[in-house]
């Protein structure tokens, strides 16, 4: 046989790159109140993880989904996944479960560390954003592919920002330094997209204390790597607060009547 041929061969051989989603799901969600973790708290009487997890999964684009556990439930969280299992429209998707750190940083650095060799782009989801559209997610990854090394959908920001000075004791009036262009905000959400190379390094980079960035996107900021933003969408909001969660039923009602979701 040729060499040519051979090396033919060997290319339609070598498996396709993937895409997988990781979401940390270790924080207990103390904002929300006493009682379960935040991740878990139901929702439309189904945990807000597993709307997460069905979120991702739904992407076409998405081949594994990589949940980030408390470390004392990495146990927990596998059974109740595989109490709620994927719906048809998520394929062949595979749902891992490893445990996870002390931060929210650590945890994403031990989903990276779980994906197989086949994986070159990583969407990073927020557990708490149980609803986000698969259009979203799906233009995210598809933003990777084709080139960008880091991307995050967001939003344009509503109202006006004050920036204030540092230091102010709590529950005091706080002095007002700066008034941002609202025009050149954006409120970001997740998922996030990055190529697997670029989100390692910023992970391996990052300092492991003191003032970390809040999302991964700031991470890579810190590498001098560009991050670029797609559109995002309205329901694709962060539970943090009770009046969120409520947000959050109304919104899961109307697609369960329009969408039968």
């Amino acid at each position: 046989m040729p060499d040519e041929t051979r090396h033919a061969e060997a290319i339609d051989d070598a498996p396709s790159p993937r895409t997988a989603a990781v979401i940390p799901a270790a924080g207990r969600g103390v904002r929300l109140g006493r009682g379960a973790p935040k991740a878990l708290r139901p929702l439309g009487g189904t945990p807000m993880l597993v709307h997460a997890v069905r979120a991702v999964a739904r992407a076409r684009t998405v081949s594994l989904v990589v949940v980030v556990a408390p470390p004392d439930g990495a146990a927990a969280v596998r059974t109740l996944l595989d109490e709620h299992p994927l719906p048809q429209a998520a394929g062949d998707t595979d749902v891992m479960v490893v445990t996870g750190g002390g931060t929210r940083q650590e945890s994403v650095a031990r989903g990276l560390a779980a994906l197989p060799g086949d994986v070159d782009t990583v969407l990073v989801h927020d557990a708490a954003r149980p609803l986000v559209p698969v259009e979203t997610v799906e233009a995210v990854a598809a933003a990777v592919r084709a080139g960008a090394p880091a991307v995050v959908p967001a939003l344009p920001v509503s109202d006006t920002v004050k920036q204030i000075g540092p230091g102010t004791p709590a529950g005091e009036p706080e002095p007002v330094v700066a008034t941002p262009e609202r025009s050149l905000l954006r409120a970001v959400q997740t998922p996030q997209g990055f190529d697997r190379t670029v989100l390692a390094k910023a992970h391996a980079d990052a300092p492991r204390e003191g003032e970390g960035a809040t999302d991964d996107a700031g991470l890579v900021e810190r590498l001098g790597v560009p991050v670029v933003l797609v559109p995002g969408h309205e329901e694709a909001f962060k539970v943090t607060r009770p009046l969120d969660l409520v947000l959050a039923e109304a919104v899961l009602a109307r697609r369960r009547v329009t969408d039968g979701f």
